[in-house]
C-alpha cells in the first residue's frame, strides 16, 4: 500500500476512533442522565468506535424549552440518532425544531437522519457545509466498513449557519451559540443554556478521554480562554462525564495542551524531527488519560506542523 494511503487511512481511523474496543452491550452508552432542568445527556462509551458499540462514543442529548426541543448532537449513526430520538420521544412530545452540530467528526453527525422526518432547522458553524462535502462521503465509507452498509447515516447537511453568534428560541429558553475559529477541529460550535448555565461545548472539552486534535492547538487554547469567560457553572464534555464543575473541569484539557505545544515548540528549536518529536512530546501525560496511546501521537504531529510555521 503506497505511504499516502497508510497515512490517510492512519488519520481516518483516529478521526473515527476505529480500532480495538471492548465487547460492551451497546446498552450500557444509551442511558440518558437528567444533567440540569431540561437538559438530558447520554454518556459516550470511553472506547473507539466499533460494530459493538454502534459508534456511540460521544456524549449526545437535548434541551427542552416550553414550545420545542434542541437536540445536541444527533449521535454517532443511524441507530444512535434513532435511540437518541426515542428517548426524546419519551420525556417529550414538543417538536424537534433545532439539531445542532457542534462540529463535522463522525460520532457526532451521523446520527442526523433519524431526525430528518422532523423537518428540523440543522445548523452548524459557517465551515461546515464544506468540511461535510469534503470529508463526509470518506467518513461514511470508513463507518460502514465498521458498522456494515448503509448502517453509518447519511450525510446530513446543515440548513442554517452560525458565522459569531446567534441564538434559538426554545419557548422561554433562550439557548445561545458560539462559532469558534479552528480549535480542535475546523468548525467548533458552542452552545450555552443561560437558564441552568449549563455549557456544552462538544469536543471543545474533553474529560478523561484523550484529546484529539485536528485543528489549531493555540486556537483550542484561545476558545477555551473564551468560553471560561462565560457565567457557566457546569459543562457537558464532548467526551467523559455528562458534567464537570466549570471552568475547573478544563483544567487537565488545559493542562495537557499547554504541555503538548510547549514541548513541541522546544522540540522545533532544538531542530528535533517530527518522527522523534512524536516519540517524546507529551510522554508525562501518559496514565493520565484513557486511550493516551491512540491519540498523543497524532495530536503532536497536528501540534508540529502547526508550531513549524510560527
Amino acid at each position: 500500500m503506497p505511504e499516502w494511503q497508510i497515512t490517510r487511512r492512519q488519520a481516518l481511523l483516529g478521526i473515527l476512533g476505529l480500532g480495538c474496543a471492548s465487547a460492551r452491550d451497546v446498552t450500557n452508552a444509551l442511558r440518558m442522565e437528567r444533567v440540569a432542568d431540561g437538559i438530558f445527556c447520554r454518556r459516550g462509551v470511553d472506547e473507539d468506535a466499533s460494530a459493538s458499540n454502534g459508534n456511540a462514543i460521544a456524549n449526545i442529548g437535548f434541551i427542552v424549552g416550553r414550545e420545542s426541543v434542541a437536540v445536541i448532537d444527533p449521535g454517532g449513526s443511524l441507530a444512535d440518532g434513532q435511540r437518541l430520538r426515542a428517548r426524546i420521544r419519551e420525556v417529550t412530545r414538543l417538536p424537534i425544531r433545532y439539531v445542532l452540530f457542534s462540529h463535522v467528526h463522525p460520532d457526532h453527525v451521523f446520527g442526523a437522519g433519524a431526525f430528518t422526518q422532523d423537518r428540523p432547522e440543522f445548523i452548524g458553524h459557517a465551515a461546515l457545509p464544506n468540511e461535510l462535502a469534503q470529508r463526509g462521503s470518506y467518513y461514511q465509507a470508513g463507518l460502514e466498513a465498521i458498522l456494515g452498509k448503509g448502517n453509518a447515516g447519511p450525510v446530513v447537511m446543515p440548513t442554517r449557519v452560525v458565522v459569531d453568534h446567534e441564538q434559538i428560541e426554545l419557548g422561554g429558553r433562550p439557548v445561545l451559540l458560539t462559532a469558534h475559529g479552528v480549535a480542535h477541529s475546523t468548525c467548533d460550535l458552542s452552545v450555552f443554556d443561560p437558564t441552568t448555565a449549563t455549557l456544552l461545548p462538544g469536543d471543545l472539552l474533553f474529560v478523561e478521554r484523550m484529546p484529539a486534535l485536528d485543528g489549531r492547538i493555540v486556537g483550542w487554547q484561545e476558545a477555551l480562554a473564551l468560553l471560561k469567560s462565560l457565567p457557566a457553572t457546569r459543562a457537558v464534555p464532548g467526551h467523559g462525564p455528562v458534567s464537570v464543575n466549570w471552568p475547573r473541569g478544563a483544567a487537565d484539557l488545559e493542562r495537557y495542551l499547554d504541555v503538548v505545544l510547549r514541548e513541541t515548540r522546544a522540540a522545533v528549536k532544538l531542530g528535533v524531527g517530527i518522527g522523534d518529536a512524536v516519540a517524546t512530546v507529551g510522554q508525562s501525560e501518559r496514565g493520565k488519560w484513557k486511550l493516551f496511546d491512540d491519540y498523543n501521537g497524532r495530536n503532536v504531529t497536528q501540534a508540529f506542523k502547526e508550531v513549524e510555521w510560527e
